[in-house]
Parts: C-alpha cells; sequence; structure tokens
C-alpha cells in the first residue's frame, strides 16, 4: 500500500468545490447532498461501485447536466451560472471515448482545438505538444479507427489536454485495457498530474492505489469517505495484526505464546508454520500504537530472538468493502 502523499494541499486554491450536491430522476436520487472540495494539483479519485453515481457528479462538474439542488464550482466558477467559464477550464474524458474513427488523429484533435477556441496561430503547435504528452506524435497520422484500445485512450485524453485545462476530469479511463495498456495511461495520467488537478472515477481499486493523493468515496449516491488511503484505513480498522517471526527452539513456542496473550491489547496468538529455526506467529491486538517493545521481551523471556515484527496493513479491498457495508447499513 502506498505512503500517503506529502505534498500540501491546504495552501493551494481550491480547484472544485461541491456542497450538498443532489441529482434525482424522478423518484430515484443518483447523488444524495455530497459535498468535497479539490485543491490544486491534486490527483484525486472519485471510487465506489457501479451505479454509485460517479458519473453524474461528472456530468454536473462538466456542464453536461444540471444539478437538482446543491452547487458546484469549479476553476472558481459556478457550473449553473457561468458554464461557458468552467467549459474553457476543463478537459473531460468520458467513459464512452468521443472519437471519429473515420479521421486521422492530427485532424481530430485540430477539430476539437478549433471547437475549443484555441487560437488558429496556435493549434498546430498545441497539437505537436499534446501528443507529445500523450505519447502520440509518431501515431499522428494514423486513422483513429486503426488504433488500439490504449492508444484510443491516449487520443481521447489528448482531445481532454488541447486546450490547457486547469482541472482534467476522467471517467473509468482505464476502463477495458489490457495490463500494459493499463500501466501505461496510469503512468500517463501521474504525468499530467505534475501540472493539472485531475479528478478520475474509478472501480478499479488498484488504481487509487497507484495514482491519487486522496480518495473519495461514494455509495448509493451519498458521500462515504474522503481522505487518504492510511487515512481510511485507520477509519475501519477494528484490530491490528501483526506478523511476529522468532528464531530458536520449538519448544519454547507454547511458553511464547503464553506470554503473548498475557501482554496488554493482544487479543490472539496463532502459530501460522515454521521453517527451520524460524516461527511465524499472527499476533490480533487493540488498534493503535503496538507494543512492540514488550513483545520482543516476551520473546527474549521465552529464550528466542526476534527476526521480524510487521504490523500487517488493510488492503484497498478490504476498506473498501467495510466502507460500504458500513453505508449500505
Amino acid at each position: 500500500m502506498p505512503e500517503p502523499s506529502t505534498r500540501p494541499t491546504e495552501s493551494r486554491p481550491v480547484s472544485v468545490e461541491v456542497d450538498r450536491l443532489t441529482r434525482r430522476y424522478g423518484d430515484f436520487t443518483a447523488l444524495d447532498g455530497i459535498s468535497f472540495k479539490v485543491h490544486a494539483g491534486e490527483i484525486v479519485g472519485f471510487l465506489g461501485p457501479n451505479g454509485a453515481g460517479k458519473t453524474t457528479a461528472m456530468k454536473i462538474l462538466t456542464c453536461f447536466m444540471g444539478a437538482t439542488s446543491g452547487t458546484a464550482r469549479v476553476a472558481g466558477f459556478d457550473v449553473a451560472a457561468q458554464s461557458m467559464e468552467v467549459r474553457q477550464r476543463v478537459g473531460y474524458l468520458p467513459e464512452t471515448v468521443p472519437l471519429y474513427p473515420d479521421m486521422l488523429v492530427y485532424d481530430y484533435l485540430a477539430f476539437v482545438a478549433r471547437m475549443r477556441q484555441v487560437p488558429a496561430a496556435e493549434v498546430h503547435q498545441r497539437i505537436q505538444d499534446t501528443c507529445r504528452v500523450c505519447g502520440l506524435t509518431h501515431r499522428a497520422n494514423s486513422f483513429i479507427r486503426d488504433l488500439s484500445k490504449g492508444y484510443k485512450q491516449r487520443v481521447g485524453l489528448a482531445q481532454a489536454l488541447i486546450h490547457k485545462p486547469e482541472v482534467v476530469i476522467l471517467d473509468e479511463p482505464t476502463s477495458g485495457l489490457d495490463p500494459n495498456q493499463l500501466v501505461e495511461i496510469r503512468d500517463l495520467i501521474k504525468e499530467i498530474g505534475k501540472e493539472k488537478t485531475i479528478l478520475f472515477s474509478t472501480h478499479i481499486l488498484q488504481e487509487v492505489a497507484a495514482v491519487c493523493d486522496r480518495i473519495i468515496v461514494i455509495h448509493q449516491g451519498k458521500l462515504v469517505a474522503d481522505g487518504s488511503v492510511a487515512e481510511l484505513e485507520a477509519r475501519v480498522r477494528q484490530e491490528d495484526r501483526l506478523t511476529l517471526t522468532a528464531r530458536g527452539d520449538a519448544d519454547a513456542l507454547d511458553d511464547l505464546s503464553r506470554r503473548l496473550r498475557a501482554l496488554a491489547g493482544i487479543r490472539r496468538v496463532e502459530h501460522l508454520r515454521t521453517q527451520g529455526p524460524d516461527h511465524t506467529l499472527l499476533l490480533t491486538a487493540d488498534p493503535g500504537p503496538h507494543p512492540g517493545a514488550a513483545i520482543s521481551g516476551a520473546v527474549a523471556a521465552a529464550g528466542l530472538e526476534v527476526v521480524e515484527l510487521r504490523l500487517e496493513h488493510l488492503t484497498l479491498e478490504d476498506i473498501f468493502r467495510a466502507l460500504t457495508a458500513t453505508a449500505q447499513g
């Protein structure tokens, strides 16, 4: 699991601000009063199961649809009252990439640049720069229909960047890619994130771990969590699991187990395996700072030596299931 980002955000301006945003379709509530902020330069993952409301929120932020109630601002402009200002400052890659298969990559990007009101004198250079960033230089004169799924995604990213937006919003940008293509697009998102604010939705947990500074989790239209992986792990953790490897005589294991169980905060002790002189035990403890010194003392008192003591982190799958199960209940 990645270390939390050390990039400070509170001192940066707010790029995306959502306040009690709600969207209803008749009796069905797709978004139910969600609120969050994204600061300039952040890469934020918008995480949730299919049907959670991610795409609805992104369509509102990119002015493709209106909210039933609540407000949203992108780059300082209200998406309802100042939609043209927002559109000029946001780049959007929807889940279904808006491509014309019978156009050349270059011609398509030129068309998008004109639609985005890029000055005519700058269009050629802008296409060259964007193709370089997106790894499309050698495919600029290819027909879009002849590109692989991964390269079509690159073209989709290029059209979202061609007008130099401040905020980039990506809806499931790695959906349907093979493992190699997925890594390429993931790396590209990280590269773009060095200069842009990025909000991207996914239900692929590995993407969040690999790319994001922060995670926003929504479930059934409600925001259920907002924070770094470490912060969300701390929120859902009910107990700590520590793996202890001790070296020495196997006859001392019963004594060691008794001593460990007697320590404050230790709930359970399980013997996992023995390999030669090394014995691995799983300790279940109360959450919080674990009694490392006391554990080492118990090992020494039993006549063994500590080889390794490691705190086992929750996986993203564990965190996600805990958050969405809590919300559902």
